[in-house]
């Protein structure tokens, strides 16, 4: 099992049905950057509380994200948000 905050390499192969965004809860600083750049409102700012004490952002509506990335370019914080986009 690949450890949160980690890229995939290019040469492995990720079977991906539909595209999805996972957010590292524990590494989100809240700054909500990502909540405001996704055109579909697929992310939203938590109400809990990560181990650094910020309020993470979560997925809202993960049916509707597309797999943009556009959350993942906003984003300050490295490794915080792993795009999955399906394969062509």
């Amino acid at each position: 099992m690949r450890p949160e905050g980690t890229l995939v390499d290019e040469s492995e192969t990720l079977t991906v049905k539909r595209p999805s965004v996972h957010l590292h809860f524990e590494l989100c600083k809240g700054c909500g950057r990502c909540v405001v750049s996704c055109p579909n409102g697929v992310l939203a700012l938590s109400g809990a509380y990560n181990k650094l004490g910020y309020h993470a952002t979560k997925v809202e509506d993960p049916s509707v994200c597309t797999g943009c990335g556009i959350c993942f370019y906003a984003c300050p914080e490295p490794g915080a948000i792993t795009v999955y986009r399906k394969q062509k």
